[in-house]
């Protein structure tokens, strides 16, 4: 591949030559291609009529058994995310590139056989501007007049190739003979971090060799961190690339912290598992994202500071995997992909949260020690290849004895999440015995076999503390714990105790009782978080009022410790707020957050986390004049809070809040945007913007989301972030039909990515009427 980027602000030259072998000589197939344009192919050195180009697809017939084409190219740059995109930096005017080709999108940068099982070897040849810095998948030599060329790749799919650009910032360092390199934009620079990256990175890297005894296996690292991607983070070989919201411009909690060092260790684990071993085909796809998933957690657990982070895993993917897995979109995670049409269709929660979710809990099933040798076998036996779940499995029951035929059906072929609960049969204050009952809806009827640990906790003065816990197989509607007979009746009974499995519980009435009244008691973080969990859950079900759940999580929440289920707890006190009660009370019950998020803004400790997500809850909760009047002081200065630092993100936030409420004028976002002309700043004031409740901003938002085609991807995320409040249903209500009314013509009009992305930002979840209901049954129904 020679690639040039110094032909314009457009286009960029695309030239490839491919060889490849042909077991039926004769036979015909294409290569695919999109871009401005196709100037000259030729295949064998015959001239093949570009004529024949079709659906972005150029026929080649006639092969023989060894063949090489080459295509002569102009492609285009992309504003929605995929293939290549280029970006000015309106702070210095400095220009960058970056590509993304996943999932199927390799076609737009160079013309390739465009699927996972097809893996090659790649050369890539780079023209750029003097100044500029060029990366790839290997370690590159700089000649004249700005070439870079760079090593032969190993064998990858066209999937995990990746070309960056630009004039980036970087840094570098060595681990153990791999060259590790971080690289953001100038203007960024100040808040790499690189020292807290690499960290990371070498506490990754050497945890993955040790746990897959099997050795890097590229000759460099790079992370960049570019701007306008289109999602977290991409994991080309030894190119990962990761979006600019990971670098903090701002304070940030020890939680969001962690956030970023998952992402990091995601990556690096699909080194192994997506890049070096390669699904066949996209229907394993959640396979490489569940394993790449539940490994970040793994190695930030036992290998870097964040020894909570099953916790996290816990409240926010595990608890998200559950609310997608309820919703009448829930699929099995073993999806049928029959075109790449469908890829897309399947990246959501139950591809990532639950297939996360279900190998932990597949872990615990065989045992972590077969789990990872059965990886070291995999990884030797498919290094550099392409395989299936088949592959994966037979591994495993090589390594454990387990059968996992029957445990991949019940698991990976079917939808839905069961719920789990403890029945007690006592006799003076003993159990006499002890059942799990397992439940399934309707709908989804399966019961599967879980591996759990059902905990024992009683109080003793201040604490509720655990005082045993049985772990076993749970299988089939009911199951008899004997282990439990004859032991003093508990205060609580935690189903799921260390959270190994992937389930609903329910809580006896004196376990609830004891949770209303002494949640904050349970010493340890991880089964506090399952308690939390277990309430939230009965909360979505309606199984507890709204108001009765938002009176224990108010009261209770002052004995939360861990930042990222304090992070999530007062979320699920927002959404509560939002979404599930009565509208017509929630003026109230928000009053009742802003109160009580103020109150614990004024006695958090100075500086902590904790001050920094109330006052965020208190700016998202302000409603009346005083507290407007609060929020507002944040901007001008009038407002001072002891070790609390006012900075880009904490001021955009406060004038988004006060936009919603009609208390930010075009003035105000003006100015503060004179402060902060980043892109960054730019999103942010076009949120604002969107948010205010003036039919005039809702149509601007409309039109800038929906017709306009020179906004990029991010810049619609952002505006259509702010359009939607829940307290401007009247305002809304006047998008409602338009909305429908241009899903079609949007879909026929746009990528299917885009179309996807605007379909869901837009959708009408703010106005919640029965009429809405109807309409959307309408449109799917055509």
């Amino acid at each position: 591949m020679r690639l040039n980027f110094t032909s314009g602000a457009e286009t960029f030259d695309s030239d490839t030559t491919v060889s490849f072998r042909c077991r039926r000589p004769g036979e015909s197939t294409f290569i695919e291609f999109s871009g401005a344009a196709i100037h000259r192919a030729e295949l064998n050195g015959t001239v093949v009529p570009t004529g024949e180009m079709a659906g972005g697809r150029l026929q080649l017939h006639g092969l023989a058994a060894q063949n090489t084409v080459t295509i002569q190219a102009t492609g285009s740059y992309m504003s929605d995310g995929t293939g290549m995109t280029r970006f000015v930096d309106p702070v210095d005017g400095r220009v960058y590139l970056h590509s993304q080709l996943a999932e199927h999108l390799a076609y737009l940068l160079f013309a390739c056989f465009d699927q996972p099982d097809l893996k090659a070897t790649f050369d890539f040849t780079v023209t750029a501007p003097d100044g500029w810095v060029v990366a790839s998948n290997t370690r590159a030599s700089q000649g004249d007049h700005g070439v870079w060329k760079f090593r032969t790749t190993p064998l990858l799919s066209t999937y995990v190739t990746a070309v960056v650009a630009g004039e980036y910032h970087s840094v570098s360092h060595d681990h153990r003979g791999i060259p590790l390199g971080l690289y953001c934009r100038q203007s960024l620079a100040q808040h790499l971090e690189a020292d807290e990256i690499f960290e990371i990175t070498r506490q990754g890297l050497d945890f993955f060799e040790k746990q897959f005894a099997f050795a890097y296996p590229f000759d460099k690292y790079d992370q960049l961190f570019v701007p306008e991607f289109s999602s977290g983070a991409m994991e080309n070989a030894a190119c990962v690339t990761i979006n600019e919201n990971r670098l903090f411009r701002s304070r940030v909690t020890e939680a969001k912290r962690m956030d970023r060092a998952e992402t990091v260790l995601h990556e690096m684990a699909h080194m192994w598992f997506g890049d070096l071993v390669t699904m066949k085909w996209w229907d394993e796809l959640w396979l490489n994202e569940s394993f790449a998933e539940y490994m970040g957690y793994l190695a930030m657990a036992e290998a870097t500071r964040f020894k909570t982070a099953w916790v996290d895993f816990a409240t926010s993917t595990k608890a998200g995997a559950k609310a997608q897995d309820q919703l009448p979109t829930t699929h099995p995670i073993v999806a049928d992909i029959p075109d790449v049409e469908a890829i897309r269709l399947n990246l959501d929660g139950i591809t990532y949260n639950k297939g996360a979710s279900v190998l932990k809990q597949l872990v615990a099933w065989v045992g972590k020690d077969a789990f990872f040798n059965g990886l070291e076998a995999y990884f030797k036996a498919h290094a550099y290849g392409n395989t299936d779940l088949a592959d994966f499995l037979d591994a495993l029951e090589k390594a454990s004895g387990r059968d996992l035929r029957a445990w991949s059906r019940a698991w990976l072929e079917t939808a839905g999440v069961n719920t789990i609960a403890a029945a007690l049969e006592t006799d003076h204050g003993v159990i006499a015995s002890a059942t799990l009952t397992q439940e399934a809806r309707q709908d989804h009827p399966t019961l599967r076999p879980h591996r759990l640990r059902v905990g024992l906790f009683d109080l003793s003065g201040s604490t509720l503390a655990r005082r045993k816990a049985v772990e076993l197989d749970v299988d089939g509607r009911t199951t008899v714990i004997p282990l439990m007979a004859t032991e003093p009746v508990p205060d609580l009974v935690l189903v799921n105790d260390d959270d190994l499995a992937y389930t609903k519980v329910r809580f006896d009435r004196r376990s609830l009782d004891t949770l209303t009244h002494h949640m904050g008691a349970i010493e340890d973080p991880l089964a506090r978080a399952l308690a939390w969990g277990g309430l939230w859950d009965m909360v979505r079900d309606a199984e507890i009022r709204a108001r009765e759940w938002l009176t224990v999580a108010l009261n209770n929440i002052d004995g939360e410790t861990d930042t990222a289920t304090l992070r999530s707890l007062i979320g699920q006190i927002e959404h509560v707020v939002a979404s599930f009660g009565d509208p017509a009370h929630r003026p109230v019950v928000r009053a009742l957050l802003a109160s009580a998020a103020k109150v614990r803004v004024a006695r958090s400790q100075p500086g902590s986390d904790e001050q920094l997500l109330w006052v965020n809850a208190f700016i998202g909760a302000a409603r009346d004049a005083g507290d407007a009047a609060w929020v507002r002081g944040l901007i001008d200065g009038s407002t001072r809070v002891d070790g609390l630092a006012v900075d880009f993100e904490l001021r955009w936030s406060a004038i988004n809040a006060l936009a919603g409420l009609g208390a930010a004028g075009q003035e105000l976002i003006a100015a503060e945007l004179q402060r902060d002309p980043t892109d960054l700043g730019m999103r942010a004031a076009a949120s604002a913007r969107a948010a205010q409740p003036l039919a005039a901003a809702k149509s601007a938002a409309w039109e800038a989301v929906i017709h306009d085609g020179t906004r990029s991807a991010q810049m619609k995320r952002a505006t259509a972030g702010g359009f939607h409040r829940v307290d401007q249903q009247e305002l809304l209500s006047a998008f409602v039909q338009p909305y429908f009314d241009s899903l079609l013509p949007f879909w026929a009009s746009h990528d299917s990515d885009e179309a996807i992305s605007i379909a869901m930002l837009m959708y009408p979840h703010a106005v919640l009427t029965q009429e809405v209901v109807a309409a959307t049954d309408a449109a799917l129904g055509r």
